[in-house]
């Protein structure tokens, strides 16, 4: 009984503390923030992995020498077929496809700039009666901050670049300071503009009209204290604010989330969320805009060769069957419970598709002390065997962005763009209903003994 209730006590304690953080304002203005720029990374992952899985002409799965090899059976050979005009038309396909993420991947911090400086003005000040006001004055103290003259390398000669934006920072390079700006500019501009020091007008005058010059002295000073902070960064430390930033919080953040340690915690307490109730999306999904994220998008775009991304977990666990999928199918291999049956078929057609909720909350497998250990467990080991699967060289890093919902199998070969990740979701899957099945069948002993008690104590 004490053991009981140390348990339920901690259980409590865990819940009401994973409750405050998940409702914490600023994470959620975070998190809202990431998923709505995630539907534009999302378009350009998709164009990029149809690009290197269908369309590339020399590694893709239709036409290159990791897959159907189309492109050596239509010319004859591999030097034919680099010289022949579909090959061509390929390669000016994939250019195309490729300005997809000019618009969305490589403008990546501008774009959190807006959107997070307009959920911000929302959520903190609803009084404000036009947010969009306080995104224009965001991005305009994001421009000031940015590197107007910088250094190019190209090759061996350094080139001085002045009167243009260092591109490098509307990118993965600038999100911790488009968070940074955007929200100190949002809330100097809407303190000021709180306090009532604004200009006037007539009530004769159209609202818009009067919002635009209520909204001259805060805008202005937000501006000038933009600028007066950009001069002292560069006078003391001859860098711009993106600079610093990069340097003290972005890298910083960055070299820790590629940590074994840091991708065991995430992996672990996911799962560990999800068993009490609560979604770890809401936790996980700020920490990961602001680490994984930027290493998804700079896979994409081939700029570095992270292997620990959202990307990668997504193909290593919830894509592959794992959290939903596997305790499906132990279920209907092992269970002898007519209740449990008649969940799993119920369960089963949205665990194809990775949703986990049916089974989860219908099971129910949160907050049931026997399912716990399966459940905790299967996400890290699995995340894990991908690691091994990638580290031997057996499937490359995870550069395609795919839908974490397309069905295991499939999603693996769209991910990795070879039939070697359909192979390690396989595995992944395999090992996972494995695991589950002893869990099964010790839930069916647990119930047989359960009736057999009964049963004796209705005959006494």
């Amino acid at each position: 009984m004490a053991n009981s209730g140390a348990w339920n006590k901690f259980q409590a304690g865990f819940t009401k503390a994973a409750g405050k953080i998940a409702a914490n304002k600023l994470l959620l203005t975070l998190r809202d923030s990431f998923i709505l720029v995630a539907s534009t990374t999302m378009i350009a992952g998709f164009a990029t992995m149809i690009s290197s899985v269908f369309v590339d002409p020399l590694n893709g799965l239709i036409f290159g020498k990791q897959g159907l090899q189309l492109g050596k059976m239509i010319a004859g050979s591999w030097g034919a077929w680099s010289k022949s005009g579909l090959f061509s038309g390929l390669q000016s396909t994939q250019g195309l496809i490729g300005l997809i993420a000019n618009g969305s991947l490589n403008l990546l911090s501008l774009l959190l700039v807006m959107v997070f400086a307009y959920i911000l003005s929302r959520k903190y000040y609803p009084k404000n009666k036009e947010h969009m006001i306080s995104v224009l004055y965001a991005m305009g103290a994001f421009f000031i901050c940015l590197p107007w003259q910088f250094n190019f390398v190209n090759g061996k000669e350094t080139v001085n670049v002045t009167n243009a934006i260092n591109s490098t920072y509307l990118g993965t390079q600038g999100v911790f300071a488009a968070l940074v700006i955007s929200g100190v500019a949002v809330v100097i501009y809407n303190e000021i503009l709180k306090r009532n020091i604004t200009i006037k007008m007539p009530e004769s005058v159209p609202p818009a009209v009067a919002r635009s010059f209520e909204s001259l002295i805060p805008g202005l000073i937000t501006m000038l204290f933009f600028v007066c902070a950009t001069g002292l960064a560069n006078a003391l430390a001859d860098k711009s604010i993106p600079d610093l930033l990069l340097s003290l919080l972005q890298k910083p953040a960055l070299a820790v989330s590629g940590t074994a340690a840091f991708a065991f915690v995430s992996q672990f307490t996911w799962s560990l969320l999800q068993w009490f109730g609560i979604h770890p999306t809401s936790i996980w999904g700020p920490i990961f805009g602001l680490t994984w994220n930027i290493n998804d998008t700079e896979n994409m775009l081939g700029q570095a060769h992270h292997l620990y991304s959202t990307m990668f977990m997504n193909f290593s666990t919830i894509a592959a069957g794992t959290f939903a999928l596997a305790p499906v199918l132990a279920i209907i291999i092992a269970s002898r419970q007519i209740s449990e049956k008649k969940i799993s078929k119920i369960a089963l057609m949205p665990a194809i598709f990775n949703i986990s909720e049916p089974i989860t909350f219908g099971l129910p497998i949160v907050l049931n002390p026997l399912y716990a250990i399966p459940f905790i467990i299967v996400q890290p080991l699995c995340f894990y065997i991908a690691v091994f699967f990638t580290k031997i060289g057996f499937i490359g890093v995870i550069t395609n962005n795919v839908p974490w919902t397309v069905p295991p199998i499939l999603s693996g070969l769209l991910f990795s763009g070879s039939i070697n990740g359909a192979i390690v979701q396989i595995i992944n899957l395999a090992v996972a209903t494995l695991i589950w099945i002893p869990f099964v069948k010790m839930s069916n002993r647990i119930t047989q003994q359960r009736e057999a008690a009964k049963e004796a104590a209705g005959e006494a």
